[in-house]
């Protein structure tokens, strides 16, 4: 069986996404594929309680816990990973992961680890997208799913989806619209990945 494991920081609806494709499209029986484990940084994140309607098993590595190390974000990617690979992941999915990982975890990972992130990269990579889009008066905005390599959004890209921006447009309104996208687009890479 390919053991699939999300990674999440919030509420999780890229993941449940990915979890309802995969009972609906019965991955398990057609792909040998299931999603194994969902984990979050965030002990509140609201998606545990989603994956855990769903029966998956959830885990929290707090990086707040690390933050009394002498070198907090390798030792919090230390410990996320050894959590990871208690599951034999064939594939790590970042779905509203909120944290930038290290070189070494990406490494560690290398041709396994994905991301989608609320922009038609390479444009307006990081955070604010939406705002950025409207400021610099684009006409399309979107969600990209790519590979995760050490260099802050700017994988191999690997599927997008194209929004128009509408005239009476607000950062809300966008995100609203391209995170339904997100919401497609998502799990037909899992699968196509599988």
């Amino acid at each position: 069986m390919k053991n699939i494991v999300i990674l999440i920081s919030g509420s999780g609806s890229n993941m449940a996404a990915i979890v309802q494709t995969a009972q609906a499209e019965q991955w398990a029986q057609r792909l040998g594929a299931r999603v194994c484990a969902v984990i979050s940084n965030r002990p509140d994140a609201a998606g545990l309680a989603v994956a855990q309607f769903h029966g998956i098993a959830t885990e929290v590595v707090a990086h707040t816990a690390f933050a009394a190390e002498p070198h907090p974000r390798e030792a919090f990617d230390a410990a996320l990973m050894a959590t990871i690979d208690r599951h034999q992941p064939h594939l790590v999915v970042l779905a509203g992961f909120m944290r930038i990982l290290s070189p070494g975890f990406v490494a560690h990972y290398s041709g396994r680890l994905i991301n989608i992130h609320p922009s038609l990269l390479p444009a307006f990579t990081g955070l604010r997208t939406h705002e950025r889009a409207l400021e610099a008066g684009c006409k399309f905005a979107g969600a990209t799913v790519h590979q995760v390599t050490s260099e802050l959004d700017h994988g191999e890209i690997l599927a997008q989806a194209v929004v128009p921006v509408l005239a009476n447009d607000t950062a809300d309104s966008l995100a609203e619209r391209v995170l339904a996208q997100e919401h497609v687009m998502y799990p037909r890479v899992v699968a196509a990945l599988l």
